[in-house]
């Protein structure tokens, strides 16, 4: 059986329809991940919902390769949708399921600044539809006693752009795309005399104060706190598989439940 849409002919496809199969949205983002993993974070996303779809009976749709981080348009190679284009972006790929009565619909999301925009937009789409689509942010779904087994005490050194997730996932998937003779340790620049937080803030007081700041100010490289030394594909393997079973097992809990009452008994 095919699970990838792209690899379909229509007819096949709408022999899947009378099933209604849970579809599968993937996000991913075009973007710089440091001088030493490839800035197409998307193909991870990409190949975590091919296994997704393979083991659940799930259908996966094309992944988007482009997320909305206007902080990264300093970087050369970037490719960044605008806020409105995003949105509409994203209403437009839900509505052509939708438009065909496929009302089970999951976005895997594998860019974290893409998800105030999608919340945004899969809120007007229930309002216009009456159908809830849920979203799971890949990257920060990995829940912290695993982030603990796998890197120990030194899990918030690893856990940064430039470093983990992406830096591990990255050398299990494709190893051969990756520069570990370009991997630089994470410096991040002060603002107004504070330390930074990512590119959108600084600390002050231990309080996050919401500051409008570009990557390349933080960090010339792109690398904004995660440690790619204390990276290794085995623990990228183990990411990976968390998240397949976890969004594989979230796929079999949907297909039971009725879009259009969430708040109901979820039996259909």
């Amino acid at each position: 059986m095919k699970y990838a849409l792209q690899d379909m002919t229509v007819a096949e496809f709408r022999d899947r329809l009378p099933e209604n199969p849970v579809i599968l949205l993937p996000l991913g983002s075009q973007e710089v991940q440091g001088p030493h993993c490839p800035m197409g974070d998307f193909a991870l996303t990409a190949d975590i919902a091919d296994a997704v779809a393979q083991r659940s009976g799930a259908v996966t749709a094309p992944c988007l390769p482009f997320g909305c981080a206007e902080f990264f348009r300093p970087f050369p190679g970037g490719m960044q949708l605008r806020a409105p284009t995003f949105r509409a972006v994203i209403r437009d790929m839900v509505e052509a399921f939708l438009d065909h009565g496929l009302d089970r619909v999951l976005i895997l999301n594998g860019h974290s600044s893409n998800a105030p925009l999608i919340d945004e937009t899969l809120r007007d789409i229930r309002r216009a539809s009456g159908i809830a689509v849920p979203s799971i942010d890949l990257w920060r779904s990995i829940p912290s006693d695993l982030w603990t087994r796998l890197h120990g005490e030194r899990a918030h050194e690893a856990r940064g752009h430039g470093g983990d997730p992406i830096t591990s996932v990255c050398m299990y998937l494709h190893p051969e795309r990756m520069r570990p003779d370009l991997a630089t340790p994470s410096v991040r620049a002060a603002a107004f005399g504070l330390p930074t937080v990512g590119a959108g803030g600084v600390l002050f007081d231990g309080a996050t104060i919401a500051l409008p700041l570009d990557a390349d100010e933080v960090n010339p490289d792109g690398m904004m706190g995660g440690d790619p030394a204390l990276a290794s594909a085995e623990i990228g393997r183990a990411i990976f598989e968390h998240l397949v079973d976890h969004c594989a097992r979230f796929v079999t809990h949907l297909a039971e439940r009725d879009p259009r009452d969430p708040m109901g008994t979820g039996a259909r």
